[in-house]
């Protein structure tokens, strides 16, 4: 489960943007959660085996505390996050920007976890992911450090987070 208390809340290091020094305006740990749990699609962005990187959209949920997803455990994406689990995941909005870097790991779910996830796919979006299938790799991302804005009010609302 991702904490703010694990977290140092701070200001992203751009100082040719024009970002506010002061804390006033920083965004709260709940505006990247809710649009976390509010996207429909995530960006995960690997590193292939010859470094050349690879991203790919996924479909996911923001279920206890963290961003979780499904993969053929025979995709590209799964062979490169076996390979390297250090990824960097985004939404597709611009203007309310979540880029989240951090470690990618199986999700260790009890059963009764497991069909409480797959229950979320299915309202969100409408079909039963069948997660718990063989071929199926559930992920759960383990954050390093979390960039969030919203681009109208960029320099005030910059905030980054960096999590031990």
């Amino acid at each position: 489960m991702i904490s703010p208390a694990g977290a140092r809340r701070l200001r992203p290091d751009m100082p040719h943007y024009g970002v506010a020094t002061a804390a006033d305006g920083m965004l709260a740990w709940d505006w990247p959660t809710r649009q976390m749990r509010a996207a429909r699609n995530y960006w995960v962005c690997s590193t292939r085996a010859d470094g050349r990187p690879h991203a790919a959209p996924v479909w996911g949920i923001w279920f206890e505390g963290a961003f979780v997803f499904g993969t053929d455990a025979n995709s590209i994406k799964a062979a490169n996050i076996r390979r390297d689990p250090r990824v960097s995941i985004h939404l597709e909005s611009g203007d309310d920007v979540v880029i989240i870097e951090g470690e990618l790991r199986p999700a260790q779910l009890s059963a009764e976890s497991m069909a409480a996830l797959e229950a979320r796919y299915t309202e969100k979006y409408g079909l039963n992911p069948e997660l718990a299938v063989d071929d199926a790799l559930v992920l759960q991302l383990q954050p390093r450090k979390v960039l969030a804005w919203q681009e109208a009010d960029f320099p005030t609302t910059a905030t980054c987070w960096l999590f031990e």
